[in-house]
């Protein structure tokens, strides 16, 4: 046989058992590393937004809180609450950590701001 062909195949073959080696480490190792990375940051999203409700309970009561607590009444969802003042209404939406309003949110901000807001009484009738 041709010592050059002797090279080729072993050429080929030393590439053909990198090659092969590379998937297997990468099944072996990389892949559950991404999977792992995955749940540690969904581990992160959810640990974030519980402290985001937690704090979202204690703002009123904050030090840097401009208005009195005690005129504050949750809402939860899509907005924090409302703070009823002598002069005015507030929708009070809290953020932390850089976040964003949501697009629910944004639209009512901007409902809000248009002075789309109305009163509505419903009377209860039993008979």
């Amino acid at each position: 046989m041709d010592p050059f062909m002797i090279l080729w195949i072993f050429l080929i073959g030393i590439f053909v058992g990198f090659m092969a080696g590379i998937v297997i480490i990468y099944r072996k190792v990389a892949v559950p590393l991404k999977r792992e990375k995955m749940e540690i940051e969904t581990k992160k999203r959810s640990l974030s937004a519980l402290y985001g409700k937690i704090t979202e309970q204690f703002a009123p009561f904050m030090k840097d809180y401009p208005y009195d607590s005690k005129k504050f009444r949750f809402i939860g969802s899509p907005i924090d609450g409302v703070q009823f003042e002598d002069d005015k209404i507030i929708f009070v939406e809290f953020k932390s950590a850089g976040s964003k309003l949501t697009p629910e949110q944004l639209k009512i901000k901007k409902m809000v701001e248009g002075k789309k807001v109305e009163w509505f009484s419903f009377e209860i009738k039993w008979e």
